[in-house]
């Protein structure tokens, strides 16, 4: 009996042996196509986010050379010529709102906003990956937060009028739900685009 039992162990052993290099095979193939996947999901991401971030740096770049000429214009009636306009003050205050707004998402598109990196740049592996998540899931917060009442703001803006242009002031007041919902968006797509990156960091499982 004993003798059969140590056979059969052995026997085991053996067997095991032979199959564990397909089992690895195996579980590397797995998780090389779920990576591959990922990868292949960030990479589109990435492109959404390049693309809607070069369509709001266009947009900024366009405000801001609409509100120099504006500087200039007002600059000029004042003081050299003779001219009653009177608007361009109010169009300056409302071009930098929208301009200033705007560029939030650029910043979060390139991870150029001002943070404390101490604690996440000596980190590795999986702290790495929820330390970036949880800073995204706030800023997703924050934004999605102003989002829902900066709709409800601007709402409120289509009863009133502006001083000079006589329009509603949801003109202005639409660029804090605008941009809220450009940074919810650039959150989201960075996001899964930086989780990607570092996935296909080598030794991106060892800490330092």
């Amino acid at each position: 009996m004993v003798v059969f039992v140590v056979w059969g162990y052995d026997r085991g052993i053996q067997e095991l042996a032979i199959l564990a290099p397909e089992l690895i095979r195996l579980r590397d193939m797995v998780m090389g196509e779920v990576e591959s996947g990922f990868q292949r999901f960030a990479g589109y991401a990435a492109l959404w986010s390049f693309r809607l971030n070069r369509v709001v740096e266009f947009t900024v770049v366009a405000l801001m050379v609409l509100l120099v000429l504006d500087v200039w214009l007002g600059v000029l009636v004042r003081y050299f010529m003779d001219l009653p306009l009177t608007f361009t003050e109010e169009a300056a205050r409302y071009l930098m709102i929208w301009m200033a707004l705007l560029a939030v998402s650029i910043g979060i598109a390139s991870r150029e906003h001002i943070g404390v990196l101490i604690l996440f740049d000596r980190t590795r592996g999986l702290v790495r990956h929820l330390m970036l998540g949880a800073f995204d899931l706030l800023g997703l917060f924050l934004f999605a937060f102003l989002f829902y009442y900066g709709v409800g703001f601007s709402i409120q803006g289509m009863q009133r009028l502006t001083m000079i242009y006589d329009i509603p002031k949801a003109v202005p007041f639409s660029a804090v739900p605008v941009a809220c919902l450009l940074a919810c968006i650039q959150i989201l797509l960075s996001g899964i685009r930086d989780q990607a990156k570092m996935l296909a960091e080598p030794g991106r499982g060892s800490a330092p």
